[in-house]
């Protein structure tokens, strides 16, 4: 009998995935474990391997939801392996044709070269990119939007292009459409309103950031904090800190570090309200697992840096850039998306000067960092002086079911003193 295809246990709280992508055709002769399917769930996309070798049948297709222990299709081990597959196969390249150029212009660049280059320079689509290595989602994407997909860097299995690496190619794409030098009227193209399906990713996100404000009263605190010593400390030593632990010395380290100082003097804002047998309960943590949120052309994710308050400088740094690669790259595991118990969010990378993050459910705080800019204070050695220094505004929003204002004002007041004194981090205080 033929061996079923099923979708396993992908982690405690996912009951069901959508099928982003078969990796082989239908009637393909695959081996065992061998990747043949990308499965997007509510925090990550995953590829399933096959459960043995023969010929694969598909149950469902592009875009179908399927539950937890469903068959998606079977393979077929009676079926004899094709002679000659045992050779590994190198991702085909497209046989490219000359295309005629545009009238050129005094003064325009050179013709760009036709050899294939980074995902930040994707080309107009030609016949020719079907014989691409890619994903059939990346590839219906890539034609819908007018890319080539022979200009695009696969990060999939032997170079395949995958869905997440058209949109990141999508996001450096240039606008292809200006207006009419002089008339003020927009150029005389064909007016199009797109739909397409919400990812698992972003409806998880929808859903999350609606329950936070339906189901906690959240506030939001705000204060500023003067970045001028942490900045000096980190411009003095940042050099022998990469030469000693091959890794660069950002600012997140000195925040996770204050949060997790802050976290141990105002354990309530390090604890959850969760459902108990006799109603609500308080669930309180002894440790500080810090969500770090990263931005991905899916959408927002926030993975987790486990155990932060054990960690060094070096430790917390080298731990985000780990993180933050993986989300990107869409590899991040189930455990790694799982588990927080406090988050972090910086809006200052985009340009934010002041927001009020949202709760990232069952948590009861999140601090919000922003951008630094040069404001004029009184001079804080100095008073009655004005001086310019880096100011950054913080906000943290709260749980107030479980979180006092008094508790979350003196929880914002001590990351702000720690980052303003940074030495209290190294003494504990």
């Amino acid at each position: 009998m033929p061996t079923d295809i099923v979708i396993p246990q992908l982690g405690e709280s996912i009951t069901e995935a959508v099928i982003a992508s078969w990796l082989v055709e239908d009637g393909q002769y695959v081996d065992r474990d061998q990747e043949i399917v990308e499965l997007e769930t509510d925090k990550v996309t995953m590829p399933l391997p096959s459960p043995a070798a023969g010929k694969i049948s598909f149950g469902a297709g592009v875009d179908d939801t399927v539950g937890v222990g469903a068959s998606i299709g079977t393979i077929d081990e009676s079926a004899k392996k094709p002679a000659g597959s045992d050779a590994p196969k190198p991702a085909p390249k497209a046989d490219k044709k000359p295309e005629p150029a545009p009238a050129k212009k005094q003064g325009d660049s050179p013709a760009p070269s036709a050899k294939p280059g980074p995902a930040s320079k994707p080309a107009i689509a030609t016949a020719e990119a079907h014989d691409v290595f890619a994903t059939p989602v990346a590839r219906k994407l890539a034609e819908e939007r007018g890319l080539s997909l022979d200009r695009i860097t696969g990060t999939g299995p032997g170079g395949k292009v995958r869905e997440q690496d058209v949109l990141v190619a999508l996001q450096a794409a240039p606008s292809n459409g200006s207006a009419t030098p002089g008339t003020g009227q927009a150029p005389a193209t064909e007016r199009k309103a797109e739909r397409s399906r919400m990812s698992q990713l972003r409806k998880s996100i929808a859903n999350r950031l609606v329950e936070a404000q339906q189901t906690a009263a959240m506030l939001t605190t705000f204060n500023e904090c003067d970045m001028t010593n942490v900045m000096a400390l980190r411009t003095k030593h940042k050099d022998a800190f990469l030469k000693e632990h091959d890794v660069k010395l950002g600012f997140m380290s000195f925040f996770v570090k204050a949060v997790c100082s802050a976290l141990e003097k105002h354990p309530q804002v390090n604890s959850f309200i969760v459902a108990g047998d006799k109603g609500p309960e308080t669930e309180s943590h002894n440790y500080c697992d810090v969500a770090i949120a990263v931005g991905t052309p899916k959408g927002l994710v926030v993975p987790v840096l486990r155990d932060a308050q054990a960690r060094g400088f070096a430790e917390i740094e080298s731990g985000i850039i780990a993180l933050a690669t993986k989300a990107r790259e869409a590899t991040l595991t189930l455990d790694e998306m799982s588990g927080g118990t406090f988050t972090i969010t910086n809006g200052g990378i985009y340009g934010s000067m002041l927001s009020t993050p949202i709760l990232n459910p069952p948590q009861s705080g999140i601090l919000g960092m922003h951008n630094i800019i040069n404001r004029p204070i009184e001079h804080p050695d100095k008073p009655g002086e004005i001086a310019l220094r880096p100011m950054m505004y913080l906000a943290l929003s709260y749980d107030h079911r479980i979180v006092d204002g008094a508790g979350a004002v003196s929880f914002l007041k001590h990351v702000k003193e720690c980052i303003e004194s940074p030495e209290r981090l190294l003494l504990g205080v």
